[in-house]
């Protein structure tokens, strides 16, 4: 099938909706999934207050893979990518269906680069952690998309840019990850709120330029100088973030929520693109 006539396809299956709003959430700690704090609850408060989505796409920090992929199953089951945490946090499962068809289409809508359809990944806690909260009947189809680590920056702006015909069609593309993510400097101390200077700082800078809409800095983050390098040591919690860019369009209100750090290195703040 041409690419053309997979879009249109894609188009007429899917219907024709009001823009719907991008996400980046800074997911934070798994704990996230089963505590009601303050992170969850903005999650929960958020669903309420835009539109239901058709079904959930998510970018998320912990499907890092070479080359980029799609879940295509049925039903994704629920992935426990941790270790030492409670065991209630293990029994969790969040059986939300996947989205196939939808799944069959990414392909079409994605010139830059092969969309593979993996049958074996499911939803890993960067995902599901927080769309529990936000969709508890788990009734809206959910499904992944994986970060190739093979991959620029740029070049994960242009595939998110792709897939903004997403947004027409009631789709939610929400990215998961933390703008400011550096567990080698975990502070204890600061665990339940607080972070460095630079965590504030390099926060702070990142919100701004988000704000007015200047992603070419955003993007190319290794020129933002030490303290980013400090923020961002590897990029996979970055790069969600990366994606939520790309979906936005010039005429975009950008709002932040979550907006705090914890643990000395890491921040939750997130964003709502429209």
């Amino acid at each position: 099938m041409s690419t053309l006539s997979q879009f249109r396809s894609f188009t007429q299956r899917l219907p024709q909706t009001d823009l719907m709003p991008t996400l980046f959430i800074g997911h934070g700690s798994p704990m996230n999934g089963i505590e009601n704090n303050e992170f969850s609850q903005s999650w929960k408060d958020l669903a309420r207050k835009i539109p239901v989505p058709t079904a959930v796409l998510v970018v998320s920090a912990h499907w890092y893979t070479h080359g980029t992929f799609v879940t295509a199953m049925d039903f994704p089951s629920t992935i426990h990518d941790f270790g030492g945490f409670p065991q209630a946090l293990f029994d969790v499962q969040y059986p939300a269906p996947g989205d196939p068809k939808l799944a069959n289409e990414l392909p079409g809508l994605v010139h830059s680069t092969p969309i593979g359809l993996d049958h074996d990944w499911g939803l890993d806690h960067g995902t599901w952690t927080v769309v529990k909260h936000m969709y508890p009947d788990a009734n809206i189809p959910v499904l992944q998309l994986s970060i190739d680590y093979t991959k620029s920056p740029e070049q994960h702006y242009e595939i998110a840019k792709e897939i903004y015909a997403l947004r027409k069609k009631g789709v939610l593309v929400l990215g998961s990850g933390n703008m400011v993510h550096n567990l080698r400097m975990i502070s204890w101390e600061m665990i339940n709120g607080g972070g460095y200077d630079w965590a504030h700082e390099m926060n702070d800078k990142f919100k701004n330029l988000i704000a007015s809409g200047d992603h070419k800095p955003l993007i190319n983050y290794r020129n933002l100088g030490t303290d980013a390098m400090l923020a961002i040591p590897t990029p996979e919690h970055y790069l969600p973030l990366i994606y939520t860019l790309g979906m936005t369009n010039d005429n975009d209100e950008i709002s932040f929520f979550n907006d705090k750090a914890v643990g000395g290195s890491l921040t939750m703040t997130s964003v709502l693109v429209g």
